[in-house]
């Protein structure tokens, strides 16, 4: 299956950003829109695809669950070869990301970016799913929710995760980076917050392209 891309910023930025979707919402959702668009602004090409039952969700309107894990993964790597390596930072929400940081040494891109990873299930062991983290060399930027379920500040603190990956907490952040407004902080504040933190690490990975 050949993905379709929804495609913000500027044709001839020295970057591009591929994002993937998380297990329960599309490439157009809020989240992925203000990400797609915030990061655009910031003068990086981006480009939002859907997985094979994503993309079927949209034009049956039948709720499957996500693919399996070989198809996720040879999916990513059709849009790797589609967008091309050279010049390419892949990622996204959750499931997205994390199915992205599995191909991403392999594939030879230039970078990871992970909008809320799940390190575990909630309430269950973190199991094999860091493995992979702890050896990965693509650069790598992790930006987590405090309060993440899938991970926590605290419980993440003890991951050994390889050098390669910089993990940035959201005050007081869910898994889609909301806090409590207890909290004193907007979910919009945190947002802004993380397009800032990722279009910096995708402006230090831009600047070595140069090299």
């Amino acid at each position: 299956m050949t993905a379709e891309y929804l495609f913000d910023g500027p044709k001839g930025a020295a970057l591009t950003v591929a994002l993937a979707h998380g297990a329960g919402a599309p490439m157009d959702s809020p989240f992925m829109a203000a990400f797609g668009e915030g990061l655009a602004e910031k003068g990086f090409r981006v480009c939002r695809f859907e997985f094979p039952y994503m993309a079927a969700r949209r034009k049956t309107g039948s709720r499957k669950p996500p693919d399996r894990a070989p198809v996720l993964l040879d999916f990513w790597r059709g849009v790797v070869v589609d967008l091309g390596a050279a010049s390419l930072v892949i990622g996204g929400k959750s499931l997205g990301g994390r199915i992205a940081s599995m191909v991403a040494d392999e594939t030879g891109v230039r970078g990871l970016v992970c909008l809320g990873y799940p390190f575990h299930p909630p309430g269950k062991p973190v199991g094999g799913r860091i493995d992979h983290l702890r050896a990965i060399r693509t650069p790598t930027l992790i930006l987590q929710g405090e309060r993440d379920p899938f991970g926590t500040s605290g419980e993440v603190a003890g991951y050994d995760l390889a050098p390669a990956v910089r993990v940035h907490w959201l005050a007081d952040g869910d898994h889609g980076f909301k806090p409590r407004a207890a909290s004193g902080r907007t979910e919009a504040a945190n947002w802004a917050e993380g397009i800032d933190v990722a279009a910096s690490f995708l402006g230090s990975i831009a600047g070595g392209l140069d090299g």
